[in-house]
C-alpha cells in the first residue's frame, strides 16, 4: 500500500503527461496552419491559391439626421442600417418629402383643399397665406442662418459627407422647427376643418355618440385656441387636445369611407367661406369710408365753444396782428384752405416749430362759413409766436360764382345732388371714396384758383390740412422751377400711381393728349409760380377741361386728376425728402423715410384725429396739440 501511491504517479509521469503535451501541441499548430493549408487548397492538377479579402476597419456609424414630419413633428428614424443616408442630408430629405407627399395624395381631405388653395390664389391673397408661409419663412430662415452650416450643438461632433463638405448632425432640425413655430397652432385649425366636415356627413350624422363626442372635441380645440397665432401662444394641455381631436378624426374617417361625400362637403365649406369674406370686405369699405367722414364729438363741439367765444369779443378784439405782412411778396407765404380747426393748428404750429425765422412766415387760411368764427378765435387764443396769421371767409370770394367757375356750376347740380344723396345710386357705385361728401365743397377745388386768391404774391406754398411739417420749409421758395409753375414730389414708385390710374384713357380726348405711363405727383405740399401759372393761363386750361367732364366721363370726382391734366408738363420734380406720404393708410412707411421727411402727410383715410387712425404714426401729429387748452378740456378731448 505504501508502493501504490508512488507507482501511480510515476506512471502518471510516463504515459499520461507525454499524450496531453502532444495533443495541445497538435490544437495549437493545426490553429497557426488553418489559413495557409485553406489557401492552398487544391482542384485537379494546378493548385490555385485563394485571395482572401482583407479585413475590413470598422467605421464610426453616423448618426440619421432627424426629419421633422411636418404634421407630427416627430423624428422619421431608419428601420434598419441598410436605409442610414449615404451620400447627403438633402438625398434623405428628399426620400422624406416624397413619401410625405405620397401620403398626402391619400388624404382626400388634403387633396381638395390643397387643390382649392391652388385654383384660388390669383382671386383671393387670403387663401393663398398657406402656400406663401413657406416661401416667406425659408426666406426668414434663410437669412436668419447664414454662416449656419457650421453650426453645432453641444457634444455633438461634426462629420463629413462623401462630398467632403463638413456637415453637422443638428443643421436641418432648428431651421425646420423655425418653420414650424406655428405648426400646432394651423394643425389645430385644420383638425376644426375636418370635424366641420365630419359634421355635415351623413354617415356620421346617423351616429349619435360619434357626434356628441366630435363636438365636445371642437369645443377645447376651440378653447385651446383662443386668438393664438403661435405655438407659443397655447395652452400647456394643448398638445393633449390635438392627440385627443387627431383620435376621433381617426374614428371618423373609418365611419366615412366616401371620398366623394368629403369632397362635396369641402367645396360647400369653401364656396360659403369666399362668399362670407366678399360680404365682410364690402361691410369693411363701407364702415371705413363712413368713418372717415364722421367726425368724433369732440370736433363738433370744439367749433361750437369757439364761435360762442368769438361772438363776445368786442371789434378790436377780433383783430389779427401784423396785417401789413399779407401781401408782401419777400416773405414766405402759405395757403391752407380747411374747415378742420385742430387740423390746421397742427400744421401752423409745426411750421412754425421748425422755422428758422418765424417772423417771415404768413398763413392764409380759407374756411367756410359754418366754421369761419371759430377759426378765428382759435387762432386768436393761441396765435403763434411772430408769425402771421390770416383766416378769410370763402363766402367773401364773390368773384368765386357758377358763370365763372364750372365746378362749382357742376357740384350744385340737381345730378351732382342725386348722385350723392339717392340711395339706389349709392348701391350701383362700387367704389365708395367717390361718395365722399368732401367733393361737393369748393374749399377742395381753391386750390386751382391760387392767382385769383394771392394776386399781388409771387409764389404760394399749398398745403394740405393733413400734414405735419418736420423741418424750415422756406428753402422751398428759393428753388428754381425752371419755367414750371407746379413744384411737387413725383409718386412714381408705383404702377398705380401712373396716369392711367386716375384718368378714362378709352376716352380719345385722354388718350390723344395724355401718356398713360407718365408719373403722377402729390398733392399736399406744392409750391406753385403764380407768375408762370399766369402766363401760362392754367386757370382756363382747368376750366376747359372740367366743362369737357361735366358728366365725370374723364374721370372721376376729386382734384388730383384735373390737377395732373391742368399741371401737364409743368410740373417741377420735388426732392422726395420733401414730402412723405402715405401714413393714412399705409402701416409700412419706414422709420428713416419719416425721420428724413419735411413733410409727412396723412393721406387716406386713417386720419390722426379720428379713432381709426393708426397709433404708431399718430404722435407725429399730436405732439402739436396742446390739449390742456380750455376748450378741448371742455370737449373732452385728449391725446
Amino acid at each position: 500500500m505504501k508502493l501504490r501511491k508512488p507507482v501511480l504517479f510515476l506512471l502518471f509521469l510516463t504515459v499520461l503527461a507525454p499524450i496531453v503535451l502532444y495533443t495541445d501541441k497538435l490544437v495549437s499548430s493545426s490553429k497557426n496552419d488553418f489559413g495557409e493549408e485553406v489557401s492552398s487548397l487544391s482542384f485537379g492538377v494546378e493548385s490555385r491559391q485563394l485571395n482572401l479579402l482583407p479585413e475590413e476597419i470598422p467605421k464610426t456609424l453616423r448618426e440619421p439626421i432627424g426629419i421633422i414630419s411636418s404634421e407630427n413633428s416627430v423624428l422619421n428614424v431608419p428601420e434598419s442600417i441598410d436605409e442610414l443616408p449615404s451620400v447627403k442630408s438633402t438625398e434623405h430629405k428628399t426620400r422624406a418629402l416624397s413619401a410625405t407627399e405620397e401620403d398626402d395624395k391619400e388624404n382626400p381631405i388634403k387633396l381638395v383643399t390643397g387643390g382649392f388653395i391652388a385654383e384660388n390664389e390669383s382671386d383671393d391673397a387670403g387663401d393663398a397665406q398657406n402656400s406663401k408661409f413657406v416661401d416667406e419663412n425659408d426666406k426668414q430662415v434663410a437669412n436668419e442662418n447664414k454662416g449656419a452650416q457650421a453650426y453645432q450643438q453641444p457634444g455633438k461632433t461634426t462629420r463629413k459627407s462623401d462630398s467632403g463638405d463638413h456637415v453637422t448632425n443638428k443643421v436641418e432640425r432648428p431651421r425646420v422647427q423655425t418653420v414650424l413655430s406655428d405648426a400646432r397652432v394651423r394643425h389645430l385649425r385644420d383638425q376644426l376643418i375636418r370635424a366641420r366636415v365630419y359634421l355635415g356627413l351623413g354617415a356620421t350624422r346617423n351616429n349619435p355618440h360619434y357626434i356628441k363626442e366630435l363636438r365636445v372635441r371642437m369645443k377645447e380645440v376651440q378653447r385651446a385656441l383662443g386668438d393664438a397665432s403661435k405655438d407659443s401662444d397655447l395652452p400647456r394641455n394643448a398638445n393633449d387636445k390635438l392627440k385627443a381631436m387627431e383620435q376621433v378624426l381617426a374614428t371618423g374617417k373609418q365611419i366615412q369611407d366616401d371620398c366623394a361625400a368629403v369632397i362635396k362637403k369641402l367645396r360647400a365649406i369653401l364656396h360659403s367661406t369666399e362668399e362670407q369674406l366678399r360680404v365682410h370686405k364690402k361691410q369693411t369699405m363701407f364702415l371705413t369710408q363712413l368713418a372717415a367722414k364722421t367726425l368724433p364729438k369732440g370736433l363738433h363741439c370744439v367749433p361750437l365753444r369757439l364761435s360762442t367765444e368769438y361772438y363776445s369779443l368786442n371789434s378790436d378784439q377780433q383783430q389779427f396782428p401784423n396785417q401789413e405782412k399779407l401781401e408782401d411778396p419777400s416773405l414766405f407765404h402759405y395757403a391752407l384752405f380747411s374747415d378742420n380747426i385742430l387740423a390746421a393748428a397742427v400744421v401752423v404750429n409745426s411750421t412754425v416749430s421748425h422755422a428758422k425765422d418765424p417772423a417771415k412766415h404768413v398763413f392764409h387760411i380759407v374756411t367756410d362759413r359754418l366754421n369761419y368764427a371759430a377759426m378765428r378765435m382759435w387762432f386768436l387764443a393761441n396765435l403763434p409766436s411772430q408769425a402771421t396769421i390770416q383766416v378769410q371767409n370763402i363766402e367773401e370770394f364773390t368773384w368765386l360764382n357758377a358763370s365763372y367757375s364750372p365746378v362749382l356750376k357742376q357740384l350744385g347740380s340737381p345730378s351732382m345732388i342725386d348722385y350723392y344723396f339717392k340711395a339706389d345710386r349709392a348701391k350701383s357705385d362700387s367704389n365708395l371714396k367717390f361718395r365722399n361728401p368732401k367733393y361737393l365743397s369748393i374749399l377742395n377745388h381753391l386750390r386751382f384758383y391760387l392767382p385769383e386768391i394771392f394776386p399781388k404774391l409771387n409764389k404760394v406754398l399749398f398745403v394740405d390740412d393733413d400734414i405735419v411739417v418736420q423741418k424750415d420749409l422756406s428753402g422751398l421758395w428759393s428753388i428754381d422751377l425752371k419755367g414750371n409753375v407746379n413744384g411737387a414730389v413725383e409718386t412714381c414708385g408705383e404702377s398705380f400711381h401712373r396716369f392711367d390710374r386716375y384718368l378714362d384713357f378709352s376716352n380719345p380726348l385722354i388718350s390723344k393728349n395724355f401718356d398713360p405711363h407718365a408719373c403722377g405727383w402729390a398733392y399736399g405740399m406744392n409750391i406753385f409760380d403764380l407768375d408762370e401759372w399766369k402766363k401760362q393761363n392754367r386757370t382756363e386750361v382747368y376750366h376747359s377741361w372740367q366743362r369737357l367732364n361735366h358728366d365725370r366721363q374723364l374721370w372721376k370726382l376729386g382734384t388730383l386728376p384735373p390737377g395732373l391734366i391742368t399741371f401737364w408738363k409743368s410740373t417741377f420734380p420735388l426732392h422726395r425728402s420733401w414730402h412723405v406720404l402715405g401714413l393714412g393708410y399705409n402701416p409700412s412707411v419706414g422709420q428713416k423715410e419719416i425721420d428724413r421727411a419735411a413733410v409727412i402727410h396723412y393721406n387716406g383715410n386713417m386720419k390722426p384725429w379720428l379713432e381709426i387712425g393708426m397709433p404708431k404714426y399718430r404722435n407725429y401729429w399730436a405732439r402739436f396739440i396742446n390739449y390742456e387748452q380750455a376748450f378741448l378740456r371742455d370737449c373732452n378731448i385728449n391725446p
